[in-house]
């Protein structure tokens, strides 16, 4: 159980967990997710750690298929630059893993902004909290819980 599983409990929201065995030795953790459990690389977004001046530190999260596009979420928060967290501070300020941080439940509300092509998907999966475990939840759920903003921010 996650912080992020109690949450969505605590919320009623509908969602289902989805468990893989997890290589240590995996390149990139999103595109594992999709690749054990059968699902398009669309589908599963990856959150990302990020600063700004002025901003702080805030969450975002792209499809695992994409790049996240500094310029593109420079415009969309109106700040010269943004730029990744340091995997350390990422780590500490959520309560996660690198490749199990999870938008929801995490030990700081960070400001949240989600790619835009997370409208047109019937649901989208997360990471639950741990490397190995999934969230699929529709989409609207994980704005709302989330207070994100949308916008194109994959490259």
């Amino acid at each position: 159980m996650t912080p992020a599983i109690r949450l969505l409990q605590r919320e009623q929201v509908a969602f289902t967990t989805h468990a893989y065995d997890h290589d240590p030795d995996a390149d990139s953790f999103g595109a594992e997710a999709a690749e054990k459990l059968g699902v398009d690389l669309g589908r599963v977004f990856k959150t990302l750690v990020c600063q700004a001046e002025g901003v702080g530190l805030f969450q975002v999260l792209v499809p695992v298929a994409a790049r996240l596009d500094l310029k593109k979420l420079a415009r969309a928060l109106e700040v010269k630059k943004a730029d990744l967290a340091d995997g350390g501070v990422a780590e500490r300020t959520t309560g996660y893993v690198l490749g199990g941080i999870c938008p929801l439940g995490g030990r700081k509300a960070l400001p949240t902004w989600i790619d835009a092509s997370v409208s047109a998907l019937p649901s989208v999966y997360v990471s639950a909290g741990r490397r190995g475990l999934e969230i699929e939840l529709a989409p609207a759920d994980l704005i709302r819980l989330t207070g994100a903003s949308v916008a194109e921010l994959a490259g």
